[in-house]
């Protein structure tokens, strides 16, 4: 046995019907299902009836949902139902009949549906629509507090605020075209934002590169000052040593001769023997090539070229070549094992040796500031004259010669040669 049920729109439970919403049942409308379907089927084909066609429609949309518009603004549907069930076929044609018209009229709107939402869901929307009954209640307050208003003000302030209006329309309008005016002025200055950004950015490049190039300059600045520096104490002391060699006498520096008693040493080479103090002849051979040199770099000096002999300073075997005499090499350095009575070539080289010397000095004595030797010098014999001597002569020749005068005869030239040293300092020294 089905009956008819609805449900809540909004939370879809089942509603519980009032007994004056139920259709009553009469007992004697009961009938079975084969019994009404006989009766059908003896009305000879004829046209069914209008209820019979009105129970048709009612069964085929018993599972209907039938739409229903909402009422005011809430857009909560809660005048939609759903008919559950089917009609019982025992009920009768009245029963039947008053559903149809109920059904009628609240699918109208004519009548109001009882229970078309549950007790819940219709506090909810009663507290919805007090609310909007309070707002609509206010609203119409304040339309009630404007209408007297107006009704209170005259035509001199209506025409007052219509000035004031219009007033207030064109400042609206002056407003609006500066604010044109002051759009365009923002896109103008945001284009010249962009142009002095960008300018920006290329000044602090070009900023960061002369940054760079001016390290790179200090840099170098730093690096020439410390060079400069350097090359001033160089200079300092370059000039430092300049004036010591000015002060310093090239020859007097370079070629030394003092005496040793009998003996006279040039540059640590003793130039002569005795009995008692016995010299190895390498010494005496070296001795003779500083003597050559000197006497060398004297002419070389005073611009001096000698006539007969040419002298080469080669140590302890220097020599001298004769320009007269086949360019025969006279060796001006000894072994000690000369024969006595022969003319050997050493005392030949000793007295050409001379006559360089004697070149020399005749060469110095011509000018202003001569040359004064303290000794004299006798070429062609090979002596060296001591005024001051008992015996005043001292041959330079080792030929029938004692050790004695021999050695005598060579400190003579060597003292000879230590003026000539002094002379042409004075002379030539600071030029």
């Amino acid at each position: 046995m089905s009956h008819l049920c609805f449900l809540c729109q909004r939370c879809s439970q089942a509603l519980k019907l009032s007994h004056s919403m139920e259709p009553s049942q009469e007992p004697g409308a009961s009938m079975p299902i084969s019994a009404q379907g006989e009766t059908r089927e003896t009305q000879e084909g004829g046209p069914p009836s209008k209820e019979e066609a009105n129970l048709e429609n009612l069964q085929d949309g018993a599972f209907c949902r039938t739409p229903h518009p909402p009422s005011g603004a809430m857009a909560l549907d809660y005048s939609n139902f759903t008919l559950l069930g089917k009609l019982e076929p025992w009920r009768s044609l009245d029963s039947i009949q008053k559903t149809i018209r109920g059904s009628s009229d609240i699918l109208s709107g004519e009548t109001e549906v009882d229970h078309p939402l549950c007790v819940d869901c219709t506090d909810r929307l009663l507290e919805v629509l007090d609310i909007e009954l309070a707002i609509t209640e206010s609203d119409v307050q304040n339309y009630k507090r404007c209408l007297e208003t107006r009704k209170r003000v005259t035509e001199d302030e209506t025409e007052m605020l219509q000035e004031k209006l219009k007033d207030m329309e064109l400042e609206e309008a002056r407003l609006l075209q500066e604010a044109a005016e002051m759009e365009k002025n923002q896109e103008r200055v945001a284009a010249d934002l962009e142009a002095a950004q960008a300018e920006t950015k290329m000044l602090e490049q070009q900023e960061e590169q002369y940054w760079k190039d001016y390290s790179q300059l200090k840099w170098q600045q730093l690096e020439l000052h410390e060079e400069l520096s350097s090359v001033e104490m160089r200079l300092q002391y370059a000039q430092i040593q300049w004036n010591q060699l000015e002060k310093t006498d090239i020859f007097n520096a370079t070629f030394e001769i003092w005496q040793d008693g009998p003996l006279t040493i040039i540059n640590n080479f003793r130039l002569g023997r005795l009995p008692t103090v016995p010299v190895c002849w390498n010494e005496i051979n070296a001795a003779w090539g500083q003597t050559a040199l000197l006497l060398l770099a004297l002419a070389n000096t005073i611009g001096l070229e000698f006539q007969r002999y040419r002298l080469f300073p080669c140590g302890n075997h220097s020599y001298l070549r004769s320009l007269i005499d086949d360019c025969a090499e006279l060796p001006l350095f000894s072994s000690g094992k000369q024969n006595v009575f022969l003319h050997n070539k050493f005392d030949q080289a000793m007295m050409a040796f001379l006559d360089c010397m004697q070149q020399f000095k005749e060469a110095a004595e011509r000018g202003e500031s001569a040359l004064c030797l303290p000794y004299k010098i006798h070429v062609k014999k090979g002596l060296m004259e001591d005024p001051g001597s008992s015996r005043g002569f001292y041959s330079i020749r080792t030929h029938l010669n004692t050790e004695e005068d021999w050695t005598k005869a060579l400190k003579l030239m060597l003292i000879n040669f230590k003026c000539s040293l002094t002379w042409v300092s004075l002379r030539y020294g600071r030029k």
